[in-house]
């Protein structure tokens, strides 16, 4: 079964980020991008799990999270070294990652008669 639409964007940003944090690794020995790229991607991979289970508020909140981490931290960085690639991509990726999962948390968020 072909997960829910709303779990494509947390799958594909998830690839990307691991995909970007071996890059890192493999061209600069930056253990740090590939731990922050594992890690991140792992978070957005799981949050598409848990969406494709059902628990769409849950995943929605969790790459809620990891997005927001993900754009304040290379947004600091971006701002503080001026390049683009990769802290600048990344949290324009997170940026918008952010504001999509922010959205589907809320229509998901539970009322308070438990529904």
């Amino acid at each position: 079964m072909a997960p829910p639409g709303s779990a494509h964007l947390n799958f594909t940003l998830g690839g990307l980020v691991m995909i970007g944090g071996v890059m890192g690794y493999v061209k600069k020995k930056s253990v740090m991008s590939a731990a922050g790229g594992l890690t991140f991607g792992g978070l957005l991979i799981g949050s598409g799990i848990l969406i494709s289970q059902g628990e769409s508020y849950q995943g929605h909140a969790l790459a809620s999270g990891a997005t927001g981490v993900m754009t304040a931290a290379m947004g600091q960085r971006f701002l503080s070294t001026g390049k683009f690639m990769p802290a600048g991509m990344v949290a324009t990726l997170g940026a918008a990652g952010l504001a999509y999962n922010v959205k589907k948390t809320l229509e998901w968020m539970p009322t308070k008669d438990g529904t």
